[in-house]
């Protein structure tokens, strides 16, 4: 009895022992994974805080998206900050309150500046690229009789969010068209606002800019018999004469239902960074940015037209030495 015992002892030794060399080869493959996933690239800063713009605009679409992947990738809290878009969040990037900002090329100028609604030059602002074109969408009903922007006198309009960089268009187009607030009914609405003021027949029309679609412009599609109301040519020539950043574009057939293109004007938009982060950090940064295009396009169809020539190139202040140094390098 005693010699069966003591061989069943020794079987169950044997065993024990296979299977904690096997649990040391897997613990040891496991350290191995772990530190190749650590070998990555890394941020000096803790926080990419992206300013953006409202819920339900591309904005905050695509920036959701790529601040997902920075935390993912450099393990930082990253996250979106929606808000009245382009002004906010100039003035949030000089109150140290973000880090990155989705903003339009003509308010960017403006800040730099200190011209129009900003008192005076944000001078800790540096670009890391122009990223797409953001249509002045003018809507409206085809009850409403709005053909023209000159059709707009005496309408009540929504130009967006108050110093927004909605409102410095909306501003922009109606002084190219020898007309100002005193013509119109203002409304300081942002995209979800004015669509719902629309469909309840509060409002004759909006002014929004943004990439293409619009998710507020497409919801009220579905409502009410939408006009897109298109800005001639030669307002644009109007535009361009002081700022170059002012592009003819046209809002293709179909995209909202229209059965037609419809002339329009557009505006690049840019991504900004804080001055004062490291020209190491921003370089990872603007390098995560177009080497995952692929996710920012499935997340909204506007960052299809995001690409490494047209964004340097088309910036309009001076780019962050970390961004340059990546252009420098493809």
């Amino acid at each position: 009895m005693n010699m069966k015992f003591n061989k069943y002892l020794v079987l169950i030794l044997g065993a024990s022992l296979f299977l904690t060399a096997c649990g040391d080869d897997s613990g040891d493959e496991g350290a191995t994974e772990e530190s190749s996933e650590s070998d990555g690239a890394s941020l000096e800063t803790n926080i990419v805080t992206i300013a953006t713009g409202g819920s339900s605009g591309p904005y905050n679409i695509i920036a959701t998206t790529l601040a997902e992947g920075y935390s993912k990738e450099f393990d930082v809290n990253s996250r979106t900050q929606t808000t009245g878009a382009s002004a906010e969040n100039l003035n949030l990037m000089k109150d140290e309150k973000a880090e990155m900002a989705f903003v339009m090329s003509d308010a960017l100028v403006q800040a730099v500046n200190g011209e129009e609604t900003f008192e005076e030059p944000i001078e800790n602002v540096q670009q890391i690229g122009a990223l797409y074109p953001n249509y002045v969408q003018l809507i409206s009903t085809q009850d409403a009789g709005i053909e023209s922007v000159e059709d707009l006198k005496g309408k009540r309009v929504a130009v967006g969010d108050q110093n927004s960089g909605v409102e410095i268009a909306t501003r922009a187009v109606l002084e190219a068209h020898d007309m100002s607030y005193d013509d119109i009914e203002v409304d300081y609405l942002g995209y979800a606002e004015a669509s719902e003021a629309m469909r309840s027949g509060q409002l004759d029309a909006a002014f929004l800019t943004s990439g293409l679609p619009n998710a507020s412009v497409m919801e009220l599609q579905n409502s009410v018999d939408l006009k897109i109301v298109p800005i001639e040519a030669e307002a644009v020539e109007v535009l361009s004469e002081d700022a170059d950043y002012f592009e003819a574009l046209e809002i293709p057939a179909d995209t909202y239902g229209n059965e037609e293109a419809v002339p329009t004007v557009a505006i690049m938009n840019a991504l900004v960074v804080r001055s004062d982060l490291s020209e190491d950090d921003v370089y990872n940064l603007t390098k995560y940015l177009f080497e995952n295009l692929e996710g920012l396009t499935n997340a909204h169809q506007a960052a299809n037209d995001i690409n490494v020539e047209t964004a340097e190139e088309s910036s309009v202040i001076e780019l962050h030495p970390g961004a340059q140094k990546y252009y420098d390098e493809q």
